[in-house]
């Protein structure tokens, strides 16, 4: 039967994690890394009201760990993840600072992006991370990124996260179609939660079959169950394996759900767009708590192991919560140097002008030629 998101319901509980895929060291990793993720998402989504002191709206990622949590696990830390506007899986699976990531959706200088992009557009170069808002723009930007390092030889991969709705948009396509003809280091990873916004797969596309399209550029493609953590860090660690051997670039599709609104904390059910039924299905099937219940079994973890994991989670979010709240604002002195920079050698060249720090566009814009 092939996957998707109406078989695998009909199919019922799952019940085929197999630890043996990753390993216990890696098991255990894996476990670990989404309950940290989750409980930090929990932390944010519950402090999100009252309070009312967060900056920007946030798309949370809870009940979609698995691949954040194996990329995490399998990533060096000179390959390139590009995130859609649900980041913070993504900003994690690079290892980039909690805290900044806090101390940025409450808009503080001391926040990933200086307290000024928020939680849709957070970036971290130094952890080589980047998100943005534009639908499926980041998966452009991915194929760039990847194409460059071929062009430089260099042993980096690209990696491009993002939902199944970015596949509407025609940049997701011409990306695809660039990957395959170039056969570039680049991973493109559907997290396919099937509603974009309110809107079901179905109800956009004449079909769940995103995978098989992609085949036809040149792109191989796996379809997944996404909630089976160790199946994903199998799948992403063989196609990750395979970019670095050349034989790019790949798509692993992989069925997941999101548990809460498409953006903040609220309720957006108003207009019953998702049965009960599904959501309770894929709570009863929670990433974490299919491996937790393979762990149990295996005599790996027990409930006092993750009592102490549990207290250094609530720690690290707290001191994350602290370090955000106590940081200042920003200080803008200057709101055009935030859209475009001053300092053009190349243009100042072409002008005549040797003090490149003198060249203002607004002040320019007689000097420059016509279009």
């Amino acid at each position: 039967m092939a996957i998707s998101h109406n078989t695998i319901q009909q199919l019922g509980d799952y019940r085929d994690v197999q630890l043996q895929l990753a390993g216990r060291e890696v098991a255990l990793e894996l476990y670990w890394q989404m309950l940290r993720l989750r409980r930090i998402e929990e932390a944010l989504h519950e402090e999100y009201h009252p309070a009312d002191e967060m900056r920007c709206p946030i798309h949370f990622c809870i009940g979609q760990e698995a691949v954040p949590s194996a990329l995490s696990l399998l990533l060096n830390s000179d390959d390139f993840l590009f995130s859609h506007h649900r980041s913070h899986g993504y900003y994690f699976a690079k290892g980039a600072p909690i805290r900044e990531l806090f101390a940025e959706i409450y808009g503080r200088k001391t926040g990933a992006s200086g307290g000024l992009a928020g939680s849709q557009d957070i970036s971290h170069p130094a952890s080589h991370f980047y998100s943005g808002a534009i639908l499926s723009g980041a998966v452009s930007i991915a194929a760039g990124a990847a194409f460059g390092f071929q062009l430089q030889k260099k042993s980096q991969i690209s990696v491009a996260g993002f939902g199944e709705g970015a596949t509407d948009e025609g940049a997701f396509w011409e990306a695809v179609n660039h990957a395959g003809a170039k056969k570039l280091p680049l991973l493109f990873v559907v997290e396919n939660n099937r509603y974009a916004t309110f809107s079901d797969q179905l109800k956009r596309q004449n079909a769940d079959n995103i995978s098989e399209r992609v085949q036809a550029f040149g792109v191989r493609s796996t379809k997944i169950f996404g909630n089976d953590a160790p199946l994903v860090w199998k799948t992403l660690k063989g196609e990750i394996e395979r970019l670095r051997d050349g034989d790019g670039p790949a798509l692993v599709e992989s069925y997941t759900y999101r548990w809460n609104s498409h953006v903040g904390p609220e309720d957006d059910g108003f207009n019953k767009y998702r049965p009960t039924e599904e959501m309770d299905f894929w709570k009863r099937n929670c990433p974490i708590r299919l491996l937790q219940e393979k762990l149990f079994e295996a005599g790996w973890i027990d409930e006092a192991t993750i009592a102490d994991q549990e207290k250094k989670i609530s720690q690290e979010i707290a001191e994350c919560f602290d370090f955000a709240k106590s940081s200042d604002f920003p200080e803008v002195s200057d709101w055009n140097a935030l859209n475009f920079g001053c300092e053009s050698p190349l243009a100042d060249a072409l002008l005549g002008d040797e003090d490149s720090t003198k060249f203002n566009p607004l002040q320019n814009e007689a000097k420059l030629a016509p279009y």
